[in-house]
């Protein structure tokens, strides 16, 4: 660049479609809505900034390190864990939108004050990929929406006891080199991503209408596990390997689902936490893991499946249930599912 060039950042978006005033369109399109989803999302917005001021401080704020406890998962219990957690539910509960909370730092469901009782059930993850706080690799917050279907209290849990496909909403939000919010807000309204400008503290649209490419050429597995595989797992992960089957894939494992599932989501390929001899129902949790990541993954074209059915098929019957998961582009899981079929 010559002395006379000077660089020129782009200038400033005055059109600036902030989350909030894309939700307040989507919510326009539907004449029964009451407003309360879109009150429902504000708050989780707040609580993802509040998450992601505290994971750009933690060191400076000493929340590295340890809580000192264990989880219900029996993990050990972080310091940006508990404060995740914390921010989650006091922004939920104060919303006025929300009849209970399933989180994944809580045994039982979160009840609700009944002056306080809406009509979403919202489950979550407030910081998934924690065990990678302290060496700052990405880590992020998963959630998912559903509406009440019963009335009773003493049938209140079953209310989260419903099929992905009855979500409402789901997104996450990943804390990486900036923070992004990637959303949809129900079948057939497409998935969108919305980046944090830290100079006015919104979420900007920034990537509308993501598609995961048909096939791509990454697969993302903990490979470290590969002597607990069933065959046909190996055999898959071998092909990706071997010339014979077409151009190799690349390996990319961070080890933080929604930094894998992203990137997963941007370049295609396959992301798979299969079930093992040790854990014959997989590690990753139903509700606030698998439901979300399936929703956004399906809703941009690609598909998620625990190798059997549909991941959003899964009737569930327990608040930390877990399944094997496997997701990403629609030719590479597919290829995947008819070899489990044979």
């Amino acid at each position: 660049m010559s002395s006379q060039q000077q660089y020129e950042p782009p200038a400033f978006d005055s059109n600036c479609m902030t989350l909030t005033r894309f939700v307040l369109a989507e919510q326009k399109k539907v004449p029964s809505a009451t407003g309360d989803l879109t009150q429902l999302l504000t708050s989780i917005q707040t609580a993802v900034k509040a998450v992601s001021s505290a994971v750009r401080r933690a060191g400076l704020a000493h929340l590295y390190g340890m809580a000192g406890s264990t989880n219900v998962q029996g993990e050990d219990v972080k310091k940006l864990d508990v404060l995740s957690n914390e921010l989650f539910v006091n922004m939920l509960a104060s919303s006025y939108t929300v009849h209970m909370m399933v989180s994944e730092e809580n045994e039982t469901v979160i009840e609700i004050e009944t002056e306080k009782r809406g009509k979403y059930i919202v489950c979550f993850d407030p910081l998934d990929g924690s065990s990678n706080i302290d060496c700052l690799v990405s880590i992020g917050s998963i959630f998912g929406i559903f509406r009440k279907t019963d009335e009773s209290i003493e049938t209140n849990v079953k209310n989260a006891f419903q099929k992905g496909r009855n979500m409402v909403a789901a997104g996450y939000a990943l804390y990486g080199s900036a923070t992004m919010m990637v959303l949809s807000l129900g079948k057939g309204s497409g998935v969108n991503g919305f980046m944090l400008d830290p100079a006015i503290g919104e979420f900007l649209l920034t990537e509308r209408n993501i598609k995961i490419p048909s096939k791509g050429n990454i697969y993302s597995i903990n490979e470290g596990y590969s002597h607990l595989w069933d065959e046909t797992v190996t055999e898959y992960v071998r092909r990706k390997k071997d010339p014979k089957w077409g151009k190799p894939f690349g390996a990319r494992y961070v080890g933080s689902m929604v930094a894998d599932v992203h990137r997963t989501l941007k370049y295609g390929g396959i992301f798979m936490y299969p079930a093992t001899k040790q854990s014959p129902n997989g590690k990753l949790r139903l509700l606030y893991e698998g439901n979300p990541m399936a929703y956004i993954i399906e809703e941009a074209g690609g598909v998620a499946s625990n190798g059997k059915i549909p991941i959003l098929d899964i009737q569930p019957t327990a608040l930390h249930q877990r399944s094997p998961i496997f997701l990403g582009s629609k030719d590479d899981v597919n290829e995947l599912l008819e070899m489990f079929k044979k």
